[in-house]
């Protein structure tokens, strides 16, 4: 592996990263209220975890890269056991409407797929493997795209239950 390998493992990051704050505009019913819960409670504390994760990760990666060694232990001893934690938290989210629910799976679900690429980089650099790094990175991708659909998906949710996206002022 080289710099330029770890260049092409940087990865933006995800939604949950950029979290926008939902605001009610119409009247509260059951979905809503389980919406609103999710975007403006559930979410922010695991976007802090991630954002986290994520900061460490491209640390250690892209321009950042000074060698295997460095990007390996920072894999092993940080971003991977965190990014499992983030996972485990994650799939602890409680759930009750239906849509919401297979919304948060599809987040599930590329986060899982996120994290599986972390190990396959370390697999890589254990095994100084030019096409596991390759594999890591169609999964880093794949999991953008499907991270892409989730935006959309929670979008089109909240504009149907009659929520309207405001950012947050920071």
């Amino acid at each position: 592996m080289n710099k330029n390998d770890g260049g092409v493992l940087l990865m933006k990051r995800l939604f949950i990263g950029s979290l926008l704050i939902l605001l009610l505009v119409g009247c509260g019913n059951p979905m809503q209220e389980e919406l609103l819960s999710y975007i403006n409670e559930d979410l922010p504390p695991l976007a802090e975890k991630e954002s986290e994760v994520i900061a460490r990760y491209e640390s250690v990666t892209g321009d950042n890269y000074t060698n295997d060694e460095v990007m390996y232990a920072a894999l092993v001893d940080e971003v991977q056991p965190k990014y499992q934690s983030f996972i485990t938290d994650l799939e602890a989210v409680e759930i009750e409407e239906k849509e919401i629910k297979t919304v948060h799976e599809d987040f599930i679900e590329a986060a899982n797929l996120q994290h599986s690429a972390f190990l396959t980089v370390i697999s890589a650099i254990e095994e100084q493997d030019r096409e596991k790094i390759d594999e890591a990175n169609q999964k880093l991708s794949k999991a953008r795209k499907m991270m892409r659909q989730y935006q959309v998906d929670l979008k089109t949710l909240a504009e149907d239950n009659e929520i309207e996206w405001e950012k947050e002022n920071k």
